[in-house]
């Protein structure tokens, strides 16, 4: 086989699958790339046999079909290295041996026979939805980040995306906080949920074009297929149930702060420094008009005191949070104001953006309260 190709595409496309790829697997052909070549195209695909990911891109010149299976880190580190140039790809599928022609340069790299390379399989019993590229991308930044790490609590480490006539939810929670991204301009003839895992979640986030096209997803009970440009990535789902999220999400908080996003934010980062790292416990003394940041760590006499104006409606109360979990929230909502409703010092409260100009799209964020040292 012998093909040419440029040596930009190439890496622009190796670089973008690479994140599937684990280096510590007990399979070691699924540590390299597979290459499949038909007629001027080139598909590259990468697994950890949970999630798939492949890509395609026209070749330059093609002499013949055929597939291999290539070094991943050797090659990235060999094309990286290149300048935007023709290179000519030489494989001899009888020897396994590759031969990269790059100007003056010749690079042989060992490869492996594709038919010990783990396919994709297809879809059996599949349903589908296409969502805008936009809102999946959307959705995904606005969640991911709420996600857990607990293995103990295989659910909660993904995404729940909840399809259903009236609307498209995503939901992800570490018990700490939760975040629930809803977009009622779009629905599914059928409804249906599942738990996507991170890691394609991140491949996603990664690859998707915040444009006008659609992703088509594929699902059944054990998978879920993304189809998106000139991307297929394919993954297993998290096998358990998603917790019963709406039961934590409190309906009665009299107490309602308006407060500008960025002052708030910023804020937050100058006081939560001199928080003891171990809690990253801010307090919130709220009153009519004002609200007081303060962050100490008594062990070091550090302490840092902010008041900030704001519109508060409400009883005088004090509040602790997780100072981290209020910059990620504010971090990830883009309106200059936002609303957080809260009812007492030990109940969750409730971070909303305020005059969101998409009117189909909601965004609820929850953070659970630390306990206040006196």
């Amino acid at each position: 086989m012998k093909f040419i190709v440029s040596s930009q595409q190439l890496s622009k496309s190796l670089q973008s699958i690479s994140g599937v790829i684990t280096t510590n697997s007990t399979v070691p052909i699924i540590q390299n790339f597979l290459f499949i070549i038909t007629g001027d195209t080139l598909s590259v695909s990468a697994t950890d046999l949970e999630t798939t990911m492949t890509t395609s891109l026209l070749l330059s010149k093609s002499e013949k079909d055929g597939s291999i299976v290539v070094q991943s880190k050797l090659l990235m580190d060999t094309i990286k290295n290149l300048p935007d140039i023709p290179i000519i790809f030489n494989i001899d599928q009888e020897k396994y041996t590759v031969e990269i022609v790059a100007n003056e340069g010749s690079y042989n790299l060992a490869c492996f026979n594709a038919d010990d390379f783990p396919m994709q399989k297809n879809m059996e019993n599949a349903n589908f939805v296409e969502l805008p590229s936009s809102l999946v991308k959307t959705a995904i930044s606005k969640t991911l980040f709420a996600t857990g790490n607990d293995e103990m609590r295989i659910a909660m480490t993904g995404v729940f995306c909840d399809l259903s006539a009236e609307n498209v939810t995503f939901v992800a929670t570490d018990a700490h906080k939760l975040v629930r991204y809803r977009r009622s301009d779009v629905n599914s003839s059928s409804s249906f949920s599942f738990i996507l895992p991170k890691k394609p979640l991140i491949q996603l986030k990664n690859n998707v074009v915040d444009d006008d096209s659609n992703v088509r997803i594929e699902y059944n009970d054990v998978n879920v297929r993304f189809i998106f440009s000139n991307y297929v990535l394919t993954a297993r789902l998290i096998d358990g149930k998603y917790p019963n999220y709406e039961a934590v999400i409190p309906t009665n908080n009299p107490n309602v702060l308006y407060i500008e996003r960025v002052s708030f934010l910023n804020s937050l980062r100058r006081v939560s420094i001199y928080s003891n790292p171990s809690v990253m416990q801010v307090r919130l003394k709220l009153s009519l008009n004002s609200v007081v940041l303060t962050a100490e760590d008594p062990e070091l006499s550090n302490l840092a005191i902010e008041k900030l104006n704001c519109n508060y409606n409400g009883d005088d109360m004090e509040i602790g949070f997780n100072a981290k979990f209020l910059q990620e929230m504010l971090g990830n909502i883009e309106t200059p104001e936002v609303k957080l409703e809260m009812s007492q010092s030990n109940r969750a409260g409730i971070l909303y953006p305020v005059d969101n100009a998409n009117v189909n799209e909601e965004i609820l964020m929850l953070v659970m309260p630390v306990m206040l040292n006196n």
